[in-house]
């Protein structure tokens, strides 16, 4: 008896880990740019609270085993202090993120293991220095190169790729929460011909930092 009756659900679990399905997520983002400056010592900034929003799809690829593809909208950024002086940097992306997941059963949930490359495209940004009660405030320019003749504004690569790796649970309802940790690999300074070069190669920056998301999969 107990036998026929857990015959269907044991079929249905089999059945769902066997679908497509698809997410939405959002959440908030803890970032920050580390690296080097142009004297070569490391880079001083504190983190910048940012959030990100979008939808990812789940392909079945083994038992367990998942490719999950996704789409998001993401800030980032940093903050600096120079004596009075605070300066901030938010970035805008676009960001195809492209992991592989494991998931296990826990209670009446799955437990989820994932990691994966990331590809992000800068679309916006926005550079301030705040002084006392003064902001100056200008955009960021996106380009792979920076010429003598350009303006003084910040400027930054907009392509820009990473690993991701994530951990959470997922309830047997369908709503999922995430820790999310993210590592650039790629600088996104620019060459920059308005300095000297022996400055300039010295300069990296790259986009770093974690996250918490909370979605449901359907």
């Amino acid at each position: 008896m107990i036998l026929l009756l857990s015959a269907p659900l044991a079929i249905a679990q089999s059945t769902d880990k066997a679908k497509i399905s698809f997410a939405i997520l959002g959440g908030i983002n803890f970032q920050n740019l580390s690296g080097k400056d142009n004297n070569g010592d490391k880079l001083a900034n504190d983190m910048l609270l940012g959030y990100h929003g979008g939808v990812n799809v789940q392909i079945p690829i083994a038992p367990d085993f998942y490719f999950q593809p996704g789409l998001l909208f993401t800030t980032k950024g940093a903050k600096n202090n120079y004596g009075s002086l605070t300066g901030t940097y938010k970035l805008s992306y676009i960001e195809l993120p492209l992991n592989f997941v494991y998931k296990a059963l826990l209670g009446k949930g799955s437990f989820m293991l994932g990691f994966g490359p990331y590809i992000g495209y800068g679309i916006g940004g926005k550079a301030s220095v705040q002084y006392s009660s003064t902001t100056y405030e200008t955009d960021i320019i996106f380009k792979s190169v920076v010429e003598a003749g350009d303006p003084w504004v910040p400027y930054f690569k907009a392509f820009d790729a990473g690993g991701n790796i994530f951990a959470g649970f997922e309830m047997a309802g369908g709503i999922f929460l995430q820790l999310n940790g993210q590592l650039g690999m790629l600088k996104i300074n620019p060459e920059d011909n308005r300095t000297l070069k022996i400055y300039s190669d010295k300069l990296s920056v790259k986009n770093t930092g974690f996250g918490i998301s909370i979605g449901y999969r359907f």
